[in-house]
Order: structure tokens, then sequence, then C-alpha cells
């Protein structure tokens, strides 16, 4: 019987697996079955002639291509679910397992999967979601990472410096920014190793060609490996720096202009749309909020909004919010969780208010939440 042009053979750990070309396909090019494929997806000469002996757990090599082959992940209780995914890291089909585990993300459908105890996630300072799954949590000086399985991963200390905001640029990096300590020239911003806590290096401000001591403030990165921060120093530097991912090179500044506030910012958003950012500081920071939105293209502010001047009995703080490019709007929302939208089409700055929260406001608590607001995928989420 001749040899089956589309079959490949494995030898895993001395058991024998038997599968075809299109199973192995589906496992893509980054993984480790990707180099027995040409460019056009056809098997490479002598890939089907020959036995290839992996020295693997063949238990776990099982259960990975039985996954290729239809699509759903079976776990047997004899096969400890970390063993299976160090297994998966090393044939490059992670993403696999995770997205046949976790299934796809669907806001209307959430539940609690697994939780981290021992820590009150309400006094966190910022907990930002990795792009692989995982997370980290800023507690004071501390940011503590945990990987997709929620396995904490070395902590990253910042020697008794207050951390302001943490933003994950890619699965592996964890930009972290904090206060400058009186007397000391620290503060500003850091790039970390999310696997081992390392600090790789740091984010420098220059005025007048002179390296600055500062604090780093909200962060926000777009996809031409942009790195934006609101920045504070000791004379001139306030204002949104901006920064090469890559190099960690400083390659912007927009200053805070007279009578506005940029360096105290408390949310930065990047609009891939328009290709400008949002710059919102908010109460109780400031005693006035300050919305706006930054074209660098042209160092020019094409739209702001404020209180300042509003009516001293308006209530209505804003304390967090959100830029929805697709219906031209912001969303907004203050400490009773009424949300009021503004439009970005228009300059006449109002705030359409919904009063949901003000019918139940004699049951409110006086403490007032604090809030932290995301959106993904087209719905909003806050804590």
């Amino acid at each position: 019987m001749g040899v089956q042009k589309d079959r490949v053979r494995f030898n895993v750990g001395g058991r024998i697996f038997e599968t075809t070309a299109t199973t192995l396909a589906i496992a893509g090019r980054d993984s480790l079955f990707g180099a027995m494929f040409d460019e056009n997806w056809d098997l490479q000469p002598n890939v089907t002639s020959t036995e290839h002996f992996i020295d693997r757990n063949p238990d776990c090599f099982a259960v990975l291509l039985d996954l290729l082959r239809t699509g759903e992940l079976y776990i047997p209780s004899n096969i400890p679910e970390k063993l299976l995914y160090r297994e998966a890291l090393f044939y490059g089909l992670l993403d696999h397992v995770r997205a046949a585990r976790w299934g796809p993300f669907d806001g209307n459908r959430l539940h609690l999967a697994r939780s981290i105890m021992g820590r009150a996630p309400g006094d966190g300072t910022a907990i930002r979601a990795g792009p692989d799954g995982g997370c980290c949590v800023a507690h004071g000086s501390m940011v503590h990472v945990y990987d997709w399985m929620l396995e904490e991963h070395p902590p990253i200390s910042l020697d008794y410096q207050r951390v302001n905001d943490a933003i994950w640029i890619d699965s592996e990096s964890v930009v972290i920014s904090a206060c400058e300590r009186l007397g000391r020239d620290d503060g500003g911003m850091g790039l970390f190793s999310a696997s081992t806590g390392e600090l790789r290096y740091k984010f420098h401000v220059t005025h007048d060609n002179q390296v600055k001591s500062y604090t780093g403030g909200a962060l926000s990165f777009n996809s031409d490996y942009k790195l934006f921060s609101s920045c504070k120093g000791r004379s001139n530097e306030y204002g949104i720096g901006v920064w090469d991912q890559v190099t960690g090179k400083q390659i912007d500044f927009f200053y805070e202009p007279l009578g506005w506030s940029l360096g105290d910012a408390d949310k930065l958003q990047w609009l891939h749309g328009t290709n400008c950012l949002l710059v919102a500081t908010l109460f109780p920071r400031k005693d006035n909020c300050y919305i706006s939105l930054l074209d660098f293209r042209d160092k020019n502010m094409v739209w702001s909004w404020s209180d300042v001047g509003a009516p001293t009995t308006d209530e209505r703080r804003v304390r967090d919010a959100i830029a929805m490019e697709e219906t031209n709007s912001i969303c907004v929302v203050n400490e009773y969780e009424d949300l009021g939208f503004m439009d970005l089409r228009s300059s006449a700055g109002i705030v359409r208010w919904s009063s949901r929260s003000r019918l139940m406001k004699g049951n409110m608590p006086t403490s007032h939440a604090i809030l932290n607001w995301h959106c993904t995928k087209g719905s909003s989420f806050h804590r």
C-alpha cells in the first residue's frame, strides 16, 4: 500500500499518533506544526514519509490533537490543567486552548470564572486586563501581575513610590506611572517585564534639552507604538507627553494651556477613528472638570468641555468619562451613577443627563463610589 500523502505520523513519548494535514493546518503558522507546510499550505517534502518523534507528554498531546480535530477542549481528570497549558505553550497552541476554554467574549453574558483571594480590590489604584487574558493590580507602590490562569508572577515594587496607572502594551510588557518624591529625581514612567518584574527602561521627559523629574499620571497608547501620559513637573513640564514604545524616547509634548488642565488628567483614551487623544481631568482631583480632544498632528485642542462656571447648585460632578466613536459622543458618569452624554459634533458643550439613579438617591450611601470605566466591543464596564 502506498503512503497516504495527507497523513502525518508522530511518536510522542513512545505513543504513535496519526493525523491529517488538514487537522495540523488548523494549528496555524506560528505553531510547532506550521513549519511542516510551505507557503501554499501544502505539506513539505518527506513530511508524510517520516515518523516525527517528539519527546513530550503523550496524554497532553492526545488532548491537543483532539482539540484541533473537533474544536472542543476535553481535559480528562487525570491530567492537571497546568500541565496541559504548559504543553500547549510548547506546541504553540495556547491561544487555541484559551479560546476553547473560555469561548468568545460576550459582554451580555458575564460570569465569574475565577477569583483572587487575600487583597481588597476596592483599594486598587488600577486594575488592568492583559492581552493574553491576564491582569495586573496596582496597590500603593506595588503592582501584582497575574497570567490568564490567575497565577501570580513576581510582583513589581517601586520602592515606596505611589503608582498612578498601569497599562499593558503587549503580553510581556507593562508600563507603570508613578509619583515623584520630593528631593529625589525619581517618579515618571517605566516599562517592566510582566513575567519577571524587571525594569527594562524608563521614559524621560526633556525640557529645553534637559531631562526633568516628573510625576507620571494617566496612560494610553495607539497602534503606531506611541505611548501617552499626563505629566506634572517642577516647572514647565505640565501636559501630555508622547514616547516611542520601542525605543522609550520622547517624541512629542503637548503643553498645558493657561486656564486648562492636562497634567493632572485622570483618564486618557486614544480614538482610532479621529487620531485624537481624549484627555479628562475629573473631580475630585480638581475642583472643576476638564475634558478635551487633542490632535498631535498640528498641536491643536479640537474639542473641549469644562464645568467651570456651572451653577453651584448642580451637584453632578463628573467622575469618569469615555468616548464612544461609533456615536460621536462622550459618555460621562457622576458619583450618583447618573449618565450624561455630550455630542462631539457640537461645540456647545452641553451634557444631557439621565437621572435614573436620582429616584433612589435617598437610599444611596453617603460615601461616593470611585468609578473606573472602560469600553470594549461596543459595551461599557465600570467598577
